[in-house]
């Protein structure tokens, strides 16, 4: 069996696109697109969705990571895949993460690097699949040392 079989993919959950919360977003990214800050029934900037992390219990959130210390994690990639229009405002998502495919790569300055990847699935009420995210945690096998200019 294989690492990636091993993990197990998280709970699904909802998670409510708000109109609100989009707004705010596009405020933190300093947006000034008036499709996410004036419309009444705003679409979601592409990025948004990873706002689920903050939808998900703590768990699902560490399911990259195989219980090393934030000091040897690096987020490695993130890609969002739209099939369709970026929701909007109001729309219900159900969403679920699964285990994508682990590998190893050796470092430039020696030691193991695994790579974790993981998709999450967003899917709109009657069961369509709306996006998904392809995300990357990369576990090197040791916390850096010394000066990073070196």
């Amino acid at each position: 069996m294989t690492a990636s079989e091993e993990r197990q993919a998280g709970a699904p959950f909802k998670m409510i696109v708000e109109r609100g919360k989009i707004r705010e977003f596009a405020r933190a990214t300093k947006s000034t697109n008036p499709d996410y800050l004036k419309a009444d029934n705003p679409v979601a900037p592409t990025t948004f969705l990873v706002t689920s992390a903050f939808w998900q219990d703590a768990p699902v959130r560490q399911a990259g990571a195989s219980g090393a210390g934030y000091e040897r994690l690096l987020h490695g990639a993130q890609e969002f895949i739209f099939f369709g229009e970026p929701p909007r405002a109001g729309t219900v998502l159900n969403v679920q993460t699964r285990p994508g495919p682990d590998y190893e790569k050796t470092g430039r300055r020696g030691g193991v690097m695994k790579f974790r990847e993981q998709v999450t699935e967003y899917r709109d009420q009657e069961g369509t699949l709306v996006a998904e995210a392809h995300g990357t945690i990369i576990e090197t096998s040791q916390a850096p040392t010394g000066d990073p200019a070196t």
